[in-house]
């Protein structure tokens, strides 16, 4: 929590509510009406400003949907219902379990909700051959200002489009999902390969721009850059460290990166055959782990204090511009520990970009994800890192989207645009912070708003605002 300190105390719920039946969340609804009270819905608590667990326009109630974790596979129609507490972890778990060749189409670390990660958006490691989670949603169950319960029938299609990509937490409280389960095949190959600017990370980052959007979509070559300690002189080098999921076996993969991608010099001994079930234990980093470790429903990593910023790329940069980001990466390390460089195109520039709120479509090369992380307790620590971060990201606006600077909705960064205390915001504000995450669906959102909750009563620092 130190990470959401603002000047005064962090505010507390007045209670938390944790619902057993749906008839529960409608009463918290009718009651935090009665008494003019805010609610924050939970589904996995991993929004990166906090804001399913905290209101900075108290008073307000957590309603924690920590005990709607059902999850029903049918595996003759490849569709499942999930309940919106359940985590990513746990889909992954269960689809395993009752089948080796379905899979899903969602992000990697295990703890996320699906509640809040769906109605996001939702990428992940199978994202160029199937699109996001958002994009495999086929009907959901929604309670909505009045408490009624709603299908993707009784809500229409306006809400269903806004829920998916556009956060449910502006609309009502998602109750549950349903969606298309995806063919894996029994084996998939990953691998990741290190190459610090020694070994030619400039040109090798520099060519993967063009070669990771266009090369064959069952292949995500997902790219990190962290700091390391270079093998000549002991000084701090930049590594890159390209992870990556291939829909097939080796004997396919290794002749597609020789013709499309020979620059990484890729050997047969850097891969690794598995089950798909087994590749989300690996890019979750718990290899070896039983599969039941997927159940577990809290992160390991305690006592760390954390900060998340987003971009997205259109043009490749230059070597001269990866050269510069390199200099500053290395000459400020509290700015930032790692980017994070995810390729789009594939599947994703197939779905128009008003077909989900989730406008990231053609075009679009790559997201970056910054994130600096640390453990020093205090404000003083607190601030020196946001600033550094906010540097960074400053510095990184010649190489990104302009007009507006488009940002991840799931990696959500209050320093974007937020909407004033209250009940005031303006379209034209609430538009500074709406545009970078949702581009031109930004004005259907307030309308479908509009609709279903104009007194705005579901509202947060960067909820959609009625007209």
């Amino acid at each position: 929590m130190e990470r959401f300190l603002p000047p005064a105390p962090i505010p507390k719920p007045l209670v938390i509510i944790t619902p057993l039946v749906e008839s529960h969340i409608q009463a918290a609804i009718y009651c935090s009406k009665k008494h003019d009270m805010q609610i924050r819905v939970r589904s996995g608590g991993h929004d990166y400003e906090g804001l399913s667990y905290i209101s900075y326009q108290a008073p307000f109630v957590i309603v924690d949907l920590v005990n709607f974790q059902s999850i029903t596979i049918d595996v003759e129609n490849s569709t499942a219902w999930v309940q919106a507490g359940a985590t990513i972890g746990q889909l992954y778990y269960t689809i395993a379990q009752k089948s080796p060749t379905l899979g899903f189409s969602a992000g990697v670390c295990p703890t996320v909700g699906v509640g809040g990660h769906f109605s996001g958006g939702g990428y992940g490691m199978m994202s160029r051959n199937y699109g996001i989670a958002a994009d495999n949603i086929i009907d959901a169950r929604l309670i909505d200002v009045n408490g009624r319960i709603l299908d993707r029938k009784s809500m229409g299609e306006d809400l269903f489009w806004a829920i998916r990509g556009g956060g449910g937490a502006s609309f009502g409280v998602i109750i549950a999902w349903q969606i298309k389960l995806l063919q894996v095949p029994k084996i998939v190959t990953v691998f990741t390969v290190n190459r610090t600017l020694e070994q030619n990370a400039t040109k090798i980052v520099h060519r993967w721009q063009y070669v990771s959007g266009k090369i064959d979509e069952k292949l995500l070559l997902r790219l990190f850059l962290r700091r390391a300690n270079s093998s000549q002189d002991g000084k701090e080098t930049v590594q890159a460290s390209f992870v990556t999921l291939y829909l097939g076996g080796v004997d396919t993969l290794l002749p597609l990166m020789e013709q499309s991608f020979p620059e990484l010099g890729l050997a047969r001994s850097d891969c690794i055959e598995m089950s798909w079930i087994d590749s989300i234990l690996y890019f979750a980093s718990l290899s070896g782990e039983p599969l039941d470790v997927l159940l577990n429903r809290t992160s390991s990593v305690s006592g760390t204090y954390f900060k998340g910023k987003s971009d997205y790329v259109t043009e490749p940069i230059s070597e001269t511009g990866l050269e510069s980001i390199w200099k500053r990466f290395l000459e400020y390390p509290e700015e930032m520990n790692e980017m994070q460089f995810s390729p789009y195109v594939g599947r994703l520039s197939e779905i128009s970009e008003s077909a989900t709120p989730f406008p990231h479509r053609a075009g679009t090369l790559y997201s970056i994800h910054y994130g600096v992380v640390w453990t020093e307790v205090g404000k003083s620590a607190l601030n020196r890192h946001i600033r550094g971060i906010r540097r960074f990201y400053s510095f990184m606006t010649p190489y990104v989207t302009k007009n507006p600077r488009s940002a991840y909705l799931n990696y959500r960064d209050l320093d974007v645009g937020l909407n004033n205390k209250g009940n005031t915001t303006s379209y034209e504000q609430a538009s500074i912070w709406g545009l970078k995450y949702y581009g031109i669906n930004f004005k259907r959102l307030v309308h479908v708003k509009t609709k279903v909750d104009p007194g705005n009563f579901f509202r947060n620092e960067q909820s959609i605002p009625p007209l």
